[in-house]
């Protein structure tokens, strides 16, 4: 099927790649249907909206800058997406692009959740109170490498 994306305009999609929002997301409740894209730049996805162009996510495993990061979610929010073992989570932190590329930040508070087998995925609230909606990645790069020099 061919839908129109913010990114790359009109391209073909696979039914694989449909991901369904039961609840929406927040601030937009009413859109229920997206798309998950492979970025052309980098570690990123795109999260693109089925039926409006103009609205799409960018997503990062937040793994990839912060390599101790722990999705911490409560239990009913993972069931309410049929979510039965740590096998079927696929799950991303939202990025924000500001005009200053070096604060380019991830929302660790707010994590999008998908279930992998049924495609049915979720925005749910961390139970971690040290994730913020603003992780600064390039930030966070910097203190990974220098966890990796040891100076004496």
């Amino acid at each position: 099927m061919k839908i129109c994306t913010k990114p790359y305009g009109e391209i073909e999609v696979s039914e694989k790649q449909r991901v369904r929002f039961p609840e929406g997301i927040i601030g937009f409740k009413d859109i229920h249907d997206y798309f998950l894209l492979d970025s052309r730049e980098g570690p990123f996805y795109w999260l693109q909206a089925q039926k409006d162009p103009d609205l799409a996510f960018l997503l990062i495993d937040p793994r990839l800058f912060m390599p101790d990061y722990r999705l911490e979610v409560s239990e009913s929010d993972l069931k309410s997406i049929g979510i039965k073992t740590e096998d079927d989570i696929l799950d991303f932190a939202v990025v924000t692009v500001p005009d200053d590329h070096a604060k380019i930040s991830a929302n660790l508070m707010g994590p999008i959740v998908i279930n992998r087998k049924n495609h049915t995925a979720k925005q749910v609230i961390s139970t971690n109170d040290d994730y913020t909606v603003k992780h600064y990645i390039m930030e966070e790069m910097r203190k990974k490498s220098t966890d990796l020099v040891e100076t004496r």
